[in-house]
């Protein structure tokens, strides 16, 4: 159970990357780096949500 938990978090953690990211690009003037930088953050999480599920339905 402690893994879905997990993964629930890790989801909402990614979602909340996402708004920031669209945040980031609503604006005038984005910043580039912000931007890539959360999207790397994003793609970790999605890699460790993989993992997870991998692991957990084994």
């Amino acid at each position: 159970m402690a893994v879905a938990a997990h993964l629930v978090e890790l989801s909402e953690k990614h979602r909340a990357l996402d708004r920031m990211i669209e945040e980031e690009l609503a604006r005038p003037y984005a910043d580039d780096l912000k931007i890539q930088e959360l999207k790397r953050q994003k793609l970790k999480l999605k890699d460790e949500m993989a993992r997870l599920q991998s692991v957990n339905g084994q």
